[in-house]
């Protein structure tokens, strides 16, 4: 089992930056890839970005050049450092941890993006 645990979200004006934050705990050796999805109201839930164990990263192209994502091993956390905001990034963001054919969510947080 892996539990995830997601902070960081909060109210942002456009433009602005934000970065969510990720813990991991359980079985988390074994966790091949870790990514950032997230959902906005009337909208189905959407990879925002991606990372493998081996460090290899991809961001949906809505992000690309915004939104960065990384990951501290040592301390079993990822992170998503979010710049130059938009309205149409508001969502609610949920960490995701694949774990051979195992898929893990988080609570989620939500970003909102308003002035």
């Amino acid at each position: 089992q892996v539990q995830l645990v997601e902070s960081g979200g909060g109210l942002v004006q456009p433009g602005g930056s934000l970065r969510l934050s990720c813990v991991a705990s359980g079985s988390t050796l074994s966790i091949v890839a870790m990514a950032w999805y997230r959902q906005a109201p009337g909208k189905e839930r959407e990879m925002v970005a991606r990372i493998t164990a081996g460090g290899n990263t991809n961001h949906a192209d809505s992000v690309k050049g915004r939104f960065t994502i990384s990951r501290d091993s040592a301390k079993n956390t990822v992170y998503l450092e979010m710049n130059s905001v938009k309205p149409d990034d508001t969502a609610v963001y949920y960490c995701y941890a694949a774990r051979g054919i195992y898929s893990y969510w988080g609570q989620g947080t939500q970003v909102t993006v308003s002035s």
